[in-house]
């Protein structure tokens, strides 16, 4: 079984709502969860309007972005396997439970040998 730590759609037309949650990898969107591990409220300008005691809240980078996130759950389901979608990878990123890709960087258009890794949080030489 392959898990997948993904978005799950509330909220009504026009005001999304997502939960964040840990499901195996051909359920449906909405469909059985495993755990919900957090939430993402891209509408939300206010970050007192809602508090869950065991949440870690994160504010987005514009201020009008709200998510909270179960840190010992991720962190356990990551270690275990499960694979964040592309856009919950870009929320864990921004609080910080993975590190960013590595970039490779090509120096000269002479392809991959003139190729190297580059730590993309290192300073660049």
């Amino acid at each position: 079984m392959a898990v997948k730590i993904r978005f799950a759609r509330l909220g009504c037309k026009h005001r999304p709502f997502y939960r964040i949650i840990v499901t195996d990898s051909q359920a449906p969107r909405d469909g059985k969860h495993i755990q919900v591990v957090g939430f993402y409220d891209p509408l939300s300008g206010t970050v007192t309007s809602l508090h869950i005691p065991s949440f870690c809240y994160v504010a987005g980078k514009d201020g009008n972005k709200y998510m909270g996130l179960k840190y010992d759950a991720v962190k356990h389901w990551l270690s275990v396997g499960a694979q964040p979608t592309d856009a919950v990878r870009r929320i864990l990123l921004k609080a910080g439970l993975i590190s960013p890709p590595s970039m490779v960087v090509v120096k000269d258009k002479g392809g991959p040998s003139n190729s190297g890794l580059v730590d993309a949080i290192a300073d660049p030489e």
